[in-house]
């Protein structure tokens, strides 16, 4: 089994958002990621490689250890033990709010072969950004067409002043919902890039899928 965590954490003024995951047996490592305003702000990783292979008994022990490393990162948040320094949002989107192209690439990749691709779409790709806000309306399917829930979801500004990155994870619907401010663009091409990523254990054998939509931003016409 693949386990893990997500947890919003308020200290003072600031929400963190902390994000332990466990990488599969093929890295046997437990990642713990801290993000503020869609940056890294800390990473913490450890191996498991001891409990290889799983079994029942090491499988538990492995949940444990997850979570107390999950613990161990959020009481290291509260009290400020990692000296984290908030980063502030980077900057006002432009005047006139781009809109979506076409996508400009639209795949899905799996490991091994055999594993069923993923399907990935922007629901709401015609309002999706409003005013300075955007909201992405995601849902992710197996290749048979059926809605996967526990995917996880990336979505991010190509050609954006600053990178950052936004995160979801799909429910038992197979969609999830992302917020977040509309970044200033740098100037040039600029992409809305959307990413799902799932990993399924057989057996012994853990196998990944992910999926990309790519979409062009261009800029829309000022009225005269």
């Amino acid at each position: 089994m693949l386990f893990g965590h997500n947890t919003n954490i308020k200290v003072g003024a600031t929400t963190y958002h902390v994000q332990t995951e466990d990488r599969g047996v093929a890295s046997a490592l437990i990642d713990t990621t801290v993000y503020h305003n869609g940056r890294v702000m800390h990473r913490r990783t450890n191996n498991y490689h001891d409990l290889l292979p799983l079994d029942p008994d090491r499988e538990e022990a492995l949940r444990l250890r997850l979570n107390e490393q999950h613990r161990a990162t959020l009481a290291d948040v509260r009290s400020n033990a990692l000296n984290l320094v908030p980063v502030a949002p980077s900057g006002t989107p432009p005047s006139a709010p781009p809109e979506l192209a076409r996508p400009a690439e639209n795949h899905a990749t799996s490991q091994p072969a055999s594993q069923s691709m993923l399907k990935l779409e922007l629901r709401n790709a015609h309002n999706w950004l409003s005013g300075k806000q955007a909201r992405l309306e995601i849902a992710v399917h197996t290749g048979d067409g059926e809605p996967l829930p526990g995917a996880k979801v990336i979505a991010r500004i190509e050609g954006a002043a600053a990178a950052e990155a936004h995160f979801g994870e799909t429910g038992q619907a197979g969609t999830t919902e992302i917020l977040f401010a509309m970044p200033r663009l740098a100037g040039g091409e600029a992409a809305l890039v959307i990413e799902a990523l799932h990993n399924e254990l057989h057996g012994r054998s853990q196998n990944e899928a992910r999926a990309k939509i790519r979409f062009g931003l261009r800029t829309k016409p000022r009225s005269a």
